[in-house]
C-alpha cells in the first residue's frame, strides 16, 4: 500500500483504490490518474483492500480477479458485505463466462479485460463516476440552447397542434433535468414553464368556445371522440384491443412509466389529445364513454347522469354509457369493462384474464393515480412523499413497477394484443388562491364552479356564462361555470386563510392548464 497524492484539493477530488497482485507493474496507470487530478491508493492483496475500504471512503475500486490468497471474487463479496453501493470494477486476464457470470452476479460496476489501456480506465470513471456531473453539464448547455426557441415557440403558438409540440418539449426537458443537479437550471426551467401555461391558458380561453361550432376536423381531438376514432377503428380492422384508462393520469407520468412498458411493447402511436372542462372525472370520462358531451348525455340518457348540486356518485355508469355508445354506432363487439380500485381486484383481473381475451375490447380503469392526488391533499404523510412533481412521478412509478397492471402488460405482450393508453384528465399543483364567493348549491371543486350566484373576478378566471354554448348541461337557468387557470385554486372568503393555507401545493383538477387538458393517448404494440 503506497502513494496517495496529498495535496489541497484532496478532499474535492475523486478517491480510487486499485488493487493488484502486480501492482508495482502499473505505476504508470498510477501516475496517469494523478496526472488527472485523481486520488490513487494501491494494495497487492484482497486483504489489505478489504482492510483499507473499512478505514477509508473510496469513490470506486479497481480490482484484479486473480491473486493469491483472497480471489477477486471473494474480496469483491466481502466488500459489497459491508459496502454495498461502493463501485467495483473487475480486471482479469480469463475471458472464461463462469467468471464473468460469477462477478456480474455480484454486482460489478463495470467488468475489464486485459491488457487494459489508460483511456479505458478513464471511461470507466466517468461511465461510474462523474456521470451526474456530465449529464448536468450536458444537459443544462443542451436546454440553454433550447431555451430561446422554446419561448419563440410558446410566443408564436396559434394552433393546438402547437400547443402538442409545445408541452412535449417542456415534459422531455423537465424529465432530462430532472436527472441534473443544477438547481439553478431547474429554476430557469420552472419560469419557463409556468410562462408557457400562461400563455396555453389564454390560448384555451380565446378557442375553446369556438371549437363547438366547427367540424370534427377544424378542432382538436377532444374526449367524446377518443373511443370513435382511436379505438374502435382497430378494432374493426379485427385487433383485439384492450384500452387502459389510468385516472388522472398527466403526460410526464406517462413518459416515467413507458420505459418499464418499453421493455414489452413499443409505441405505435404516441399522440396527445385535449380533455374537455371541466377535467374532472364526471365531465371527462362519462365524456370518453359515452362519445357525447355532458350536455347530449343528460338529454338523451338523463337517467345515467347527475349534475354537481345533486346527491350520489357521478361516475358509475361508465360501462352502460360505452355500451349506448356502441350501440348507437352499429358496433357488435363483444366488450369487457372493469374498474380496479385496489390490489383485490386488481389481482383477480389478471388471474382471469384468460378468459377475459374472448372479448373483442376490453376496457379497464386503474384509479390508483387520481387516489394519489387525493390522498396528497388529505394525507400529511403523502404530502411529504409527494412534496413535488418528481417525487409525484416517482411514487406513480413505485406504485405501477408493484401493481398487477404491470403483471397485466406482462401477459398482454404474450398475447399480441393491441394496448392503448389513456387517461380521462391531468392534474396540477396549485399554490395561487384566487377568492370566489358562492352560495350552498356551489360545486366543491376547486378549480372549476358552477352555480347561479356566483360572485368573482372576471380577470381572475375563464367564465363560460352559457353552459350550453361549451355543452355542458346547468340546473339553473342562471347557473354559469368558471374555471381557474395557471396554479390558481378556487378559496371562499370565510376562513379564507386557513383553507389557502390547506390547500397551497396540493395538486387539484378541473380547471385550465397543459397539465390537465393535454393528457396522453398512446397506442402500443407487443415486441
Amino acid at each position: 500500500m503506497n502513494t496517495m497524492n496529498k495535496n489541497s484539493t484532496a478532499a474535492k477530488k475523486i478517491r480510487i483504490l486499485w488493487t493488484d497482485d502486480e501492482i508495482d507493474l502499473l505505476k504508470p496507470y498510477i501516475l496517469f490518474l494523478e496526472e488527472k487530478g485523481y486520488l490513487v491508493m494501491t494494495a497487492s492483496n484482497g486483504d489489505a483492500a478489504i482492510d483499507l475500504v473499512k478505514k477509508h471512503h473510496f469513490d470506486i475500486v479497481f480490482l484484479d480477479e486473480h491473486m493469491p490468497g483472497l480471489s477477486g471474487i471473494e474480496t469483491l463479496n466481502i466488500i459489497k458485505s459491508f459496502s454495498s453501493n461502493l463501485p467495483v470494477v473487475m480486471i482479469t486476464k480469463s475471458e472464461e463466462e463462469n467468471i464473468m457470470n460469477a462477478a456480474i452476479g455480484s454486482k460489478i460496476a463495470d467488468y475489464l479485460i486485459k491488457p487494459v489501456n489508460p483511456n479505458q480506465i478513464l471511461l470507466t470513471i466517468k461511465k461510474n463516476i462523474e456521470t451526474k456531473q456530465l449529464i448536468t453539464r450536458e444537459t443544462t448547455s443542451a436546454y440553454r440552447s433550447e431555451f430561446s426557441k422554446i419561448g419563440r415557440n410558446v410566443n408564436n403558438a396559434s394552433t393546438f397542434d402547437d400547443w402538442v409540440e409545445i408541452y412535449k418539449k417542456i415534459i422531455y426537458w423537465e424529465l432530462e433535468l430532472e436527472k441534473s443537479t443544477d438547481s439553478g437550471m431547474n429554476d430557469i426551467f420552472n419560469m419557463q414553464k409556468s410562462e408557457a401555461d400562461l400563455e396555453f391558458g389564454k390560448f384555451i380561453k380565446h378557442n375553446y368556445v369556438s371549437w363547438f361550432n366547427k367540424n370534427e376536423q377544424e378542432k382538436p381531438l377532444l374526449s367524446p371522440n377518443v373511443f370513435k376514432e382511436k379505438v374502435f377503428p382497430l378494432v374493426d380492422k379485427d385487433n383485439k384491443v384492450i384500452v387502459i384508462i389510468i385516472d388522472n393520469l398527466r403526460y410526464d407520468q406517462w413518459k416515467t412509466i413507458y420505459p418499464t412498458i418499453n421493455d414489452y411493447f413499443i409505441t405505435d402511436n404516441d399522440e396527445i389529445f385535449c380533455s374537455i372542462l371541466p377535467t374532472a372525472t364526471h365531465y371527462a370520462r362519462n365524456a370518453m364513454f359515452a362519445g357525447l358531451m355532458p350536455l347530449e348525455i343528460q338529454k338523451l340518457n338523463p337517467e345515467l347522469w347527475l349534475n354537481d348540486d345533486e346527491e350520489g356518485a357521478k361516475n358509475l355508469n361508465e360501462e352502460e354509457l360505452l355500451r349506448k355508445q356502441l350501440n348507437r354506432l352499429g358496433k357488435k363487439y363483444r366488450f369487457y369493462y372493469a374498474k380496479v380500485s385496489n390490489s383485490k381486484t386488481g389481482r383477480k383481473l389478471v388471474d382471469n384474464i384468460s378468459n377475459i381475451l374472448n372479448n373483442d375490447l376490453i376496457v379497464i380503469v386503474y384509479n390508483f393515480v387520481d387516489f394519489l392526488s387525493h390522498a396528497n391533499t388529505e394525507m400529511n404523510m403523502i404530502r411529504e412523499l409527494a412534496v413535488n412533481d418528481s417525487a409525484y412521478r416517482s411514487l406513480t412509478l413505485s406504485w405501477f413497477n408493484h401493481s398487477h397492471l404491470l403483471d397485466l402488460i406482462k401477459y398482454m405482450a404474450e398475447k399480441n394484443v393491441k394496448v392503448i393508453f389513456t387517461t380521462d384528465h391531468g392534474t396540477l399543483r396549485v399554490n395561487n388562491p384566487v377568492k370566489v364567493v358562492g352560495d350552498r348549491k356551489a360545486s366543491v371543486n376547486l378549480r372549476y364552479k358552477i352555480g347561479k350566484n356566483l360572485d368573482y373576478n372576471p380577470r381572475e378566471v375563464f367564465e363560460i356564462k352559457d353552459p350550453h354554448a361549451v355543452h355542458l348541461p346547468k340546473s339553473n337557468v342562471s347557473s354559469r361555470f368558471i374555471f381557474a387557470s395557471n396554479s390558481d385554486y378556487f378559496v371562499y372568503p370565510k376562513n379564507f386563510n386557513y383553507y389557502a393555507n390547506y390547500y397551497n401545493n396540493t395538486y387539484q383538477h378541473g380547471g385550465i392548464s397543459m397539465e390537465e387538458m393535454l393528457v396522453p393517448l398512446v397506442t402500443l404494440i407487443s415486441r
